[in-house]
């Protein structure tokens, strides 16, 4: 009989996007980035980037073809859990595919999960995991008092969804989760509902009307739509955008501001004071 996963710690946020050199750079200079780990492969160069307090990995193919019709976005993301093989057991009884294995981690088939290729791991790359990085990870406190954003960590992760009752099911069954919130979102033509998962804030977004997450979903489809940085000032956050030539914009609540995906390698990031 199938469990429910119980998600331990989010450990990072999956990108795929184009030009490993231009992404780096532009996420080292705008956003403050430290690099972390590289991970190339043959199919594939990886890397991971590490701000805000929050890790996210770059998945840049070697060939973009494949992918240029998609174009950038949030592929998924990783959380920490204690038996990957109990993960794999639960997937195979729900019959949600796993569409990489590697043995010590797992992504789901996105297909089957919501668009987004959920991946689970055994350790804590925060805590316990034996990677050896290229520098130390910043501290919270250098996050929030040094970098010029004032980060004070992410708040919540977006996930657009066709089928609102439908997603929810979804992380009701797989996940060990709580609702913390429903909430209309007039700006957007969106119901949000908001689900803690590990700690992390996962919201989900489907569209009451035309707007912004009908749009969303017309090109993409279910799957992560954005994240949301906790920032300490927002003037000051817009200020300092201003200084990179970059205008930011209504986010999808009313508390908070985005950066185009064009002004970010074509992903969408927001910020919330």
């Amino acid at each position: 009989m199938a469990e429910r996963i119980k998600c331990l710690e989010l450990q990072h946020i999956n990108i795929v996007t184009r030009d490993f050199d231009a992404t780096v750079a532009h996420f080292r200079d705008l956003f403050g980035a430290q690099f972390v780990l590289d991970l190339p492969a043959p199919q594939w160069h990886a890397a991971l980037i590490h701000f805000g307090g929050v890790l996210f990995e770059l998945f840049v193919p070697e060939q973009f073809l494949i992918n240029a019709r998609y174009g950038p976005h949030y592929v998924g993301l990783e959380y920490q859990i204690a038996d990957v093989d109990f993960a794999r057991t639960q997937f195979r009884e729900r019959d949600i595919g796993i569409i990489r294995d590697i043995d010590i981690a797992i992504h789901t088939d996105p297909t089957d999960s919501l668009g987004v290729a959920f991946e689970f791991y055994g350790y804590s790359f925060y805590h316990d995991d034996p990677v050896e990085w290229l520098e130390p990870l910043k501290p919270a406190d250098y996050w929030a008092n040094q970098h010029p954003l004032g980060y004070l960590g992410l708040k919540r992760y977006s996930v657009a969804v066709a089928d609102h009752e439908a997603a929810l099911a979804f992380y009701d069954t797989v996940f060990d989760i709580e609702v913390l919130y429903e909430q209309q979102l007039p700006s957007i033509g969106a119901r949000a509902t908001g689900i803690q998962l590990a700690d992390s804030v996962v919201e989900l977004l489907s569209p009451v009307a035309d707007g912004a997450i009908k749009q969303h979903l017309n090109r993409y489809g279910d799957g992560i739509r954005s994240v949301v940085f906790k920032l300490r000032d927002l003037d000051q956050a817009t200020r300092h955008f201003a200084q990179h030539g970059i205008t930011l914009v209504p986010g999808d609540h009313p508390d908070s501001l985005a950066i185009r995906p064009q002004d970010n390698r074509g992903i969408m990031m927001e910020f919330s004071q």
